[in-house]
Order: structure tokens, then sequence, then C-alpha cells
């Protein structure tokens, strides 16, 4: 995945979650629940997420140092790439942000996928 193409924005923490949502309501977390394929997996003292259904596949990396967290977030359709951004906060994310964060991802994810059945 390039990385070249990547925005740097500088959030809050608080702005981060509420941006991650979507402005969906947040669903339960489910392993792998529906349709969807979630793996999670731990990265030091951040996780990273890749969700996959068909075609489609969206990730996000949440990479923490003592000075910093960077968010990576992308989405592709195939090849293409629908998102590709990434965020830099002057501060580490404690672990429960992290969590928080990659929950609201996969949720909101999930919560666009049932939205655009209706």
């Amino acid at each position: 995945m390039s990385r070249a193409a990547h925005r740097v924005l500088t959030l809050s923490v608080p702005v981060l979650i509420v941006a991650l949502a979507w402005a969906v309501p947040a669903l339960p977390a489910e392993p792998s629940g529906g349709d969807y394929q979630v793996d999670i997996m731990k990265k030091g003292l951040g996780k990273e997420a890749v969700i996959k259904k068909g075609d489609k596949e969206w990730f996000m990396m949440i990479e923490v140092t003592p000075e910093n967290t960077v968010i990576i977030r992308q989405e592709k359709d195939k090849d293409v790439y629908l998102v590709d951004e990434s965020e830099t906060h002057d501060r580490a994310m404690t672990a429960d942000e992290v969590n928080a964060a990659i929950d609201a991802f996969v949720n909101s994810v999930k919560a666009q996928g049932k939205l655009k059945k209706k």
C-alpha cells in the first residue's frame, strides 16, 4: 500500500473518535458478523484492523509511539482506493483510546453497509 499520497491532519483524539463514527449509531462489535471478515491485530502499542466484504476492503492502523500517534485509514474497491488518509497526533493515545477508535471504525463500516441495504 502506497503511503505517499496521505494527507496529514492534526485533530484531537475526541474529534477523531467522533469522526470515525461518521454520524452513524454504534453497533455491537462482531468479530466476524454478517458477510464481513474482520481481522484485528495488535501492532506494538497500537492496533491494525482489516475488514473485507466481497471486493471491498477497509483498513485502519494506529501506530503509537511515546511522542505521537499516527492513524492511517484506507478504503478500496477492487484495486481503486476510495479513501487513503492519515492523521498525526502530537501525543500517544492510551490503550483505551486505541480500542475505542478501532471499535468505532469497525462499527461504522458495518453500519454503512446496513444503511445502504435499505
